[in-house]
């Protein structure tokens, strides 16, 4: 996944233009959020604004009601509709030194749709996607998305690269799937759709997300200066803005620096052919990506090395090296020669070798690889890693090389930065694509993001309630609705119980559930994919997001969550552990009770024997007659199946936090 701070820069010209031509478009009278067919939060003060002549008078009317400003003198204005019952539709008109009127616009409740890939994944990419698109006929549902954009300064103004971006759509068979990856955000508009037959009041989804982004990136700088752990990252990164805009940043020249000053590998010379690595560990099954090869939380430099024995044909041709994809960063060379290096993730490595670099016998091919959060290591299948030449029968470098970890992100200092298209920066999603949307009156906002943070658990901890009080600020409507999507089962099964991996983002996200106003809790450990960090049930995030909202902001009495740890009790050899939110009763999906895990002083944890009590499990393991603690769910992909009687998944927890 690409959520990278550090990359290979372009020229220092080409970034300089860049910085430079970050100009917003000319400012219309009425910002385009204010289009035909938008959604207007009901019941409060809505806030309408746009540009014109500075110290121009400006109206706005819809259904009798009106309000008059005067702009600026920097041309904005900015009016307040009065708050207004749910209906329409109306006619939004706006006159001043001009006249426009919107058409088609409803009073409802408008809810940001946020976060990473699993949040933009589109409904064309989801179980069912031609019949559920076909079934999409939900007029008084309306869909708003936002452009992709990166910014060094927030932003007032959206750049919309697609026709049906940066304008409201009336929900339809074919405004749902228009846009790239299968069209508008799949879980966005499965809580719009559930939410509105439960309220069935008008629903405006705002999607406005980037898959692979970190969450610092949708945090605004205010926001990230109050945290210790950001304050460098955001310095640095100033710091090379003001640079390449005085024209004096040598990118080479400081990323070569900073790989000296940071990497063991570029230091001790393991680029180079006669480097003695038998002390190395093996990599079978490449290419491999370093979630499925136990280094799931790892992000950082690690290096790889392979020899290759070669004919004498070899020796003076000119050859093509493939690589499959690299997630993130590599600079890859040949016998001593730098022969290549790219810093997109998602892009296969094709690299061309001129005569001569090739020799008969012994080769090698060492790559030296940056991760700087979620996924990491190499994409695709044994094909797409081989030694091609004209004329010659392909080499596959599939299979087993040798690698060792070089350091660890934590322990490096900020890095140089590419610019001018990397998403994964403090501060440059918020300012590209969230502060264009303030202060738009809105309900609330669901958030599917957390992969690309997983790495940084604790951090994370403090980093998303920094954020989501951000918003709550910059939006000023209160301490809105913020519910948060627990990260789906993903990667292999793990055989024992492990403290590393996605349980410790899954924890920091129901702390900051439980203990953040106004917040929720969908877990979709149930519903993932062993092998597709994109799970396609996104029906069921939806549906689990909207009982939250419609618990907790609506007021229905529903049951919205699956168990949560509430206490524990030792008796002899078992743990009793009870549960809130457990509705009409626990159940277990299948033969028997699975997930839990439980450990002694030692906490050497080891899988438990569990039974349901009435509201109680009881967990209980041969070896263990001293238990202290236990786990449930505990894993990246955790087998676990205790639910309440209404369908909801108990949330993974341990009963030890540290």
């Amino acid at each position: 996944m690409p959520h990278k701070f550090i990359m290979i820069c372009a020229a220092v010209l080409g970034l300089s233009t860049c910085l430079c031509a970050q100009e917003q478009p000319k400012k219309p009278f009425l910002h385009p959020l204010f289009s035909d067919n938008m959604v207007l939060q009901r019941e409060v003060k809505t806030p309408v604004w746009g540009w014109t002549t500075p110290g121009s008078e400006v109206t706005i009317e819809l259904d009798g009601k009106t309000s008059t400003c005067k702009s600026g003198n920097d041309g904005k204005w900015m009016a307040e509709l009065p708050p207004h019952k749910a209906g329409g539709p109306f006619v939004l008109k706006v006159s001043g030194p001009e006249t426009v009127s919107r058409e088609n616009v409803l009073l409802g409740d408008v809810w940001i749709c946020s976060g990473q890939s699993n949040m933009e994944m589109g409904i064309g990419a989801c179980m069912n996607a031609k019949e559920e698109a076909a079934a999409a006929n939900y007029p008084d549902i309306r869909l708003f998305t936002v452009p992709k954009k990166i910014a060094f300064e927030p932003e007032v103004m959206l750049q919309p690269t697609q026709p049906s971006q940066a304008k409201w759509l009336v929900c339809g068979p074919d405004t749902v799937v228009a846009d790239g990856w299968g069209g508008f955000s799949g879980a966005g508009y499965f809580f719009g759709r559930e939410l509105y037959k439960a309220i069935n009041v008008p629903v405006g989804l705002i999607h406005t997300s980037w898959g692979g982004t970190i969450a610092e990136a949708w945090t605004s700088e205010a926001g990230l200066q109050t945290m210790d752990d950001f304050k460098e990252r955001l310095s640095a990164f100033q710091e090379q803005v003001a640079k390449i805009k005085q024209g004096n940043f040598d990118f080479a020249k400081e990323m070569g620096a900073w790989w000296t000053d940071n990497d063991p590998g570029s230091k001790g010379g393991w680029a180079k052919a006669e480097f003695d690595s038998t002390a190395w560990k093996d990599m079978e099954g490449m290419p491999q990506n370093w979630e499925k090869c136990g280094m799931p939380d790892f992000d950082g430099i690690a290096w790889y090395r392979k020899t290759v024995e070669l004919p004498e044909a070899w020796a003076n041709v000119e050859a093509t090296l493939n690589l499959a994809m690299i997630d993130d960063r590599d600079t890859t060379f040949v016998n001593d020669v730098v022969v290549g290096g790219m810093d997109t993730w998602q892009s296969p490595r094709v690299y061309k070798l001129s005569k001569g670099t090739l020799k008969a016998g012994r080769n090698v091919i060492a790559i030296r690889m940056l991760d700087t959060g979620g996924g990491g290591g190499f994409h695709g299948d044994a094909n797409s890693m081989n030694l091609s030449a004209e004329g010659q029968t392909a080499v596959s470098l599939a299979g087993t090389w040798q690698y060792k970890i070089a350091a660890a992100l934590k322990d490096l200092k900020p890095a140089p930065q590419k610019l001018d298209n990397n998403p994964n920066q403090t501060t440059v999603l918020f300012n590209g694509m969230i502060a264009p949307l303030l202060p738009y009156a809105i309900k609330g906002a669901i958030w599917y993001q957390g992969e690309s943070n997983a790495g940084q658990p604790m951090v994370y901890r403090r980093l998303l309630p920094t954020m989501i009080k951000d918003w709550r600020t910059r939006f000023g409507v209160g301490d809105f609705p913020f519910l948060i999507v627990q990260l789906a089962n993903f990667m292999e099964v793990q055989n024992t119980p492990t403290q590393e991996g996605w349980a410790l983002i899954r924890e920091s996200q129901f702390v900051i559930s439980r203990d953040i106003p106004n917040c929720g809790l969908a877990s979709a450990t149930d519903i993932g994919d062993t092998t597709d960090i994109h799970p396609k049930n996104k029906q069921e995030v939806g549906r689990r997001l909207a009982l939250i909202a419609r618990a907790k902001t609506y007021g229905e009495k529903i049951v919205f969550s699956g168990p949560v740890f509430k206490s524990m009790e030792v008796k002899g050899n078992e743990i009793i552990l009870k549960f809130d939110n457990v509705g009409g009763g626990l159940t277990a999906e299948g033969d028997r009770l699975t997930g839990f895990a439980i450990a002694g002083a030692d906490k050497n944890f080891v899988y438990a024997d569990a039974k349901i009590v009435g509201d109680t499990v009881v967990v209980s393991a041969a070896g263990v007659t001293a238990p202290t603690m236990a786990y449930y769910g505990w894993a990246n992909n955790p087998v676990c199946n205790l639910f309440n009687k209404e369908g909801l998944p108990a949330v993974p927890f341990r009963t030890n936090p540290e």
